[in-house]
C-alpha cells in the first residue's frame, strides 16, 4: 500500500491500514484538515465544491469527503462526475472557499487522490498546502454541532465549462464546423467520455469516433496518454478514418494529439501548437516548467515574446505565468493553461484552440506538426544509495557546468547550445530524475549520460 502527502493534496492506493493507504480514516483526516485550513483563510465563506473522475473507488471517496465537509459545517456543491478543469471553474462559479477534486490523474485504477483547490479554483500554494499537512498531523480540527452541520446540493457544471470554451475569442466553432472534421477520441473510460464528445459537438464536430468513452473506471489501457498505451486509436488513424485523434487522461487536464497518419503529434507539442496559435493573434509571453521542450521558447521568440521557465508543478507554472503576465503556458505533458479561460490545465480548452488553429491553417495535423522545431526528450534516472547527499551532488554538478546557462530553482538544469539536461530529486522515490532534450534522441541520450557521469564522479 502507498500513501503520498504533498502540498497539492494526498494520493494513495485504496485500502490498507491507517497511514499506509488511502482509506476512510485518512480520507476523513485530510478532508477535515483542509476544511480547517479553508475556514482560517476564509472564515465567512461556507461553500466547498467536490467533483470526481470515474475511478472504481470514486463513489466511496466522494461519500466520505462530502460527509466530512458537512460534518465540518460546510455546504457542499457536489458536481459529481466532472473533469478537473470543470471542478476548478465550478469553484469560481459558486464563489466557493475552495474545492476538492477526487482523482489520481494518470495513475492506475488502484489509486485515488484528494487534490485541493483554493478560492480561485487553483491548487494550494506551498504555505497553504503545508498548513493542511500540519493540521492533519496534529488532528487539530473540530467538527460542527448538530445545528451547524452543512448541506449538500448537486449540480452539473459541464454545460457551464463548455460555454466558457465557446466564449473564448480565439475559439471559432463556425470555422471548425465548416471543415467537417472527423475526430477520433480515446477517453480511457473516465469522465472524458462525458466531456469530450459534448465539447466537440458544441464546437461543430459532427463526425466523432468514440473509443473507451463509457465512464466505468475500468481503464481499457494504462491511463497515462503515452504512445505505447495508444495503439488502438493510432491504428484507427493509420487506416485513414479520421482527421485527428485526441486522447485525455482520467481527469481530462492533459491532452495528447494523434496525426491523421497515426503518428504521435507529441505530448510536448500540444502546448507548443496552441501557443503558436495564441501568439499569432495575441503577442505576449509564455511559460512552462523546466522539464518541457525548448520548442516553446523557440516559438515564443519567433513571435517576439519572452519565454520563462518555472519549477515542475502546475502551481509553480501558474505563479510564474502571473508574474510574467504570460498569455499562454502549461506543461509538456499535454497540459494547456490559457489565462483567458482560467489558470488550470484544461483539455477542453486545448481542443477548442487546436481545432480553431487547424481550421485557420487549412492543413493536415502532420503538416502543422512539421512547422515546429523538432526536438526529442530522453528520460533517465539515477538510483540513489543511502549515503548519497543529493543536495551536495547537485551543487557539484552546478559548479562543474558553471560556464553554461544553469537554472537551480528546481534541481539543476543545464542549458547547452544544442540541448539541455535537467536533474531533480524525486519526491516519491530515492532517485534523481534526469531529463534531457536535443535535436535527436541519440544526442539527448549522450547529453544525459555525460551529466550522469559527472554525478558518479562527484
Amino acid at each position: 500500500m502507498s500513501l503520498v502527502k504533498s502540498i497539492s493534496g494526498i494520493r494513495g492506493t485504496i485500502g490498507g491500514r491507517v497511514g499506509d493507504g488511502l482509506n476512510p480514516v485518512d480520507i476523513v483526516r485530510f478532508t477535515a484538515a483542509y476544511a480547517t485550513q479553508r475556514r482560517a483563510a476564509l472564515p465567512n465563506n461556507n461553500t466547498i465544491v467536490v467533483g470526481r473522475d470515474a475511478r472504481l473507488s470514486g463513489h466511496m471517496v466522494e461519500q466520505i469527503v462530502c460527509g466530512t465537509l458537512m460534518g465540518m459545517g460546510y455546504d457542499v456543491v457536489n458536481i459529481g462526475l466532472a473533469t478537473t478543469p470543470t471542478t476548478e471553474l465550478a469553484v469560481t462559479g459558486e464563489k466557493a472557499a475552495g474545492g476538492i477534486i477526487l482523482t489520481a490523474s494518470h495513475n492506475p485504477k488502484q489509486w485515488n487522490a484528494l487534490k485541493l483547490l483554493n478560492e480561485h479554483g487553483e491548487f494550494l500554494n506551498d504555505a497553504e498546502g503545508k498548513g493542511v499537512l500540519a493540521i492533519a498531523e496534529r488532528e487539530d480540527f473540530t467538527f460542527a454541532e448538530v445545528d451547524d452541520l452543512g448541506h449538500m446540493t448537486h449540480k452539473d457544471y459541464l454545460p457551464y465549462h463548455i460555454q466558457q470554451v465557446l466564449d473564448l475569442d480565439l475559439v471559432h466553432p463556425e470555422a471548425i464546423k465548416a471543415k467537417n472534421f472527423t475526430v477520433a477520441i480515446d477517453c480511457v473510460n473516465s469522465v472524458g467520455g462525458l466531456a469530450i464528445p459534448a465539447v466537440l459537438k458544441a464546437l461543430g464536430v459532427n463526425n466523432i469516433i468514440e473509443l473507451n468513452c463509457e465512464p466505468t473506471g475500468r481503464f481499457a489501457h494504462n491511463p497515462e496518454p503515452l504512445p505505447q498505451h495508444l495503439t488502438e486509436i493510432s491504428d484507427l488513424l493509420r487506416q485513414g478514418k479520421a482527421d485527428v485523434g485526441f486522447v485525455v487522461d482520467p481527469d481530462v487536464d492533459r491532452l495528447a494529439i494523434i496525426c491523421e497518419n497515426g503518428e504521435m503529434f507529441g505530448e510536448e507539442y500540444t502546448l507548443v501548437s496552441v501557443a503558436d496559435y495564441i501568439l499569432s493573434h495575441t503577442p505576449g509571453n509564455t511559460c512552462s516548467n523546466l522539464s518541457s521542450t525548448r520548442a516553446l521558447s523557440d516559438v515564443t521568440k519567433a513571435h517576439g515574446g519572452t519565454y520563462s521557465a518555472a519549477a515542475v508543478g502546475e502551481v509553480n507554472v501558474v505563479t510564474e505565468m502571473k508574474r510574467t503576465n504570460a498569455v499562454i503556458g502549461g506543461e509538456g505533458n499535454g497540459g494547456v493553461i490559457y489565462p483567458a479561460a482560467h489558470y488550470g490545465r484544461d483539455a477542453l480548452v486545448g481542443i477548442g484552440l487546436f481545432l480553431s488553429s487547424l481550421a485557420e491553417r487549412n492543413c493536415s495535423v502532420s503538416q502543422l506538426r512539421a512547422t515546429f522545431p523538432n526536438y526529442c526528450i530522453s528520460k533517465n534516472r539515477i538510483d540513489l544509495k543511502p549515503e548519497m547527499n543529493v543536495d551536495a551532488i547537485l551543487a557539484r554538478v552546478k559548479e562543474y557546468y558553471k560556464n553554461e546557462r544553469v537554472n537551480d530553482i528546481d534541481g539543476v538544469k543545464i542549458d547547452f547550445a544544442d540541448g539541455w539536461v535537467h536533474l531533480r530529486k524525486s519526491n516519491t522515490e530515492p532517485i534523481i530524475r534526469v531529463y534531457s532534450e536535443a535535436a535527436t534522441m541519440e544526442h539527448a541520450n549522450q547529453l544525459a549520460q555525460s551529466v550522469i557521469e559527472q554525478v558518479w564522479k562527484s
